[in-house]
């Protein structure tokens, strides 16, 4: 493993969707955002919805995440996610769809259980779109100097 890296291990239900190296990762916890960088201690967190950020070699990818566990132990990050999306994985369309739909729904709804479900469709709609506005690769500009 390259010095000053962590592997990375994100994985679903379904499948693997991430297994490498990276330099830091930021991921959005229950109690607030938490970064990860090489040699971190050992610990555990909850996940809550929300872009996970992936920085390596001057690269930062990003990733829909959907409730989980993350668990740093022996320099390795590894995340059991409910579900998770790639930017080029979320249709924008159909997402700006349901979060209309689910608007208009919770405008009507008196139903204190269905204004519940809504509510967390909502918060999985906003990260879709938040995550899909995101480039499928970014280096930051650097100025010349």
């Amino acid at each position: 493993m390259a010095v000053n890296k962590l592997r990375l291990k994100i994985s679903t239900p379904e499948n693997t969707m991430f297994d490498d190296e990276a330099e830091m990762v930021i991921m959005r916890c229950v109690s607030g955002d938490m970064g990860v960088m090489a040699n971190h201690i050992a610990c555990s967190a909850v996940l809550d919805y929300g872009p996970l950020r992936i920085f390596n070699d001057d690269v930062e990818r990003k990733i829909a995440v959907f409730g989980g566990i993350a668990q740093v132990r022996d320099n390795v990050l590894t995340i059991l996610a409910s579900d998770a999306q790639w930017p080029e994985d979320i249709d924008l369309a159909q997402v700006e769809a349901e979060r209309d739909k689910i608007e208009r729904r919770l405008r009507d709804s008196t139903d204190d259980l269905q204004i519940q479900r809504d509510q967390v469709i909502m918060r999985r709609t906003l990260v879709q779109i938040e995550v899909s506005s995101y480039p499928l690769i970014s280096a930051p500009e650097r100025e010349d100097t």
